[in-house]
């Protein structure tokens, strides 16, 4: 039976059942995201984060939050980072919603392109760095290394992302680990953190995206699903991590002294197959 959470006029529905009123939904959204940030452990008391930015809905709303946790405690320090792949129409739109959130919260911001800065090793100094992968990001990640027989890639995933500590590694913590596409979506549109929705024109072309509707259309079904590959994944992510972890050293790469796992990171390995090819068409 569904329940209104007040006299409020309702705005969502949550995985529940349960419809909340814009106030009510706020503060469940929110209580959710720092009740992950305590549970998990995902940041310190002293911390210099780096949040990946792409001015979309989910990495402005990870900016949004961890600047309230921010100014509570100014031992937290927030750096904004944008990587420009140089995707016309989509990338040119997302970093003018990045530039315009930080200019008017006062959040650093640095924008890295591919064309300037690919194959550089950069050194920023972070302790850790926050993304805004959601709860549906960690799903889809889940079934595809499950469909692909990639048992040790889901070892790295989780809350904290990573087997083994190293100082090659830095850190990557998801805040928004619990929070649906759905709750990500509502929660920024009525902050007034997002105008619009921009998505990536290639990201319909991906097997991600075949595995995010076969999944969307489960969770119509059976509300709920997400949550419960979710929930049974940390059950046994513990036990992965431990079987994987002697197998899973981290080296730097003998290319560009980047932390990988293997002699070449993928960064390279990928850089060096475009090279060829441009070698290949050219003769």
């Amino acid at each position: 039976m569904k329940v209104n959470c007040c006299s409020k006029k309702p705005v969502i529905e949550i995985h529940s059942g349960n419809n909340l009123c814009k106030t009510h939904f706020v503060e469940y959204f929110e209580s959710k995201v720092f009740g992950t940030i305590r549970e998990f452990d995902l940041i310190g008391k002293s911390e210099h984060l780096g949040v990946a930015v792409s001015g979309g809905k989910d990495s402005l709303t990870v900016l949004h939050l961890l600047k309230r946790l921010s100014a509570q405690n100014p031992k937290i320090k927030l750096t904004a980072m944008l990587i420009d792949e140089g995707i016309e129409g989509y990338r040119d739109k997302t970093i003018i919603d990045a530039k315009e959130f930080c200019n008017k919260n006062k959040i650093e911001l640095r924008i890295y392109s591919y064309k300037d800065e690919f194959g550089h090793t950069l050194d920023e100094g972070f302790t850790k760095i926050a993304t805004g992968h959601n709860l549906d990001d960690e799903c889809q990640s889940i079934l595809m290394n499950q469909f692909n027989n990639r048992i040790a890639e889901s070892a790295r995933l989780g809350p904290k992302n990573g087997i083994n500590e190293s100082r090659f590694f830095i850190q990557r913590i998801k805040p928004l680990y619990l929070c649906t596409e759905k709750e990500v979506t509502a929660y920024a549109f009525m902050n007034g953190i997002l105008k619009g929705l921009n998505e990536c024109p290639n990201v319909g072309l991906s097997y991600r995206a075949q595995v995010r509707d076969t999944l969307n259309d489960m969770e119509n079904k059976f509300p709920g699903t997400k949550y419960s590959i979710v929930n049974s994944f940390l059950q046994t992510l513990p036990l992965l991590k431990e079987k994987f972890k002697s197998s899973s050293p981290i080296n730097p790469c003998a290319k560009c002294n980047e932390p990988c796992s293997n002699d070449i990171c993928n960064a390279c390995f990928y850089l060096e197959k475009i090279y060829l090819r441009s070698e290949a068409s050219r003769q």
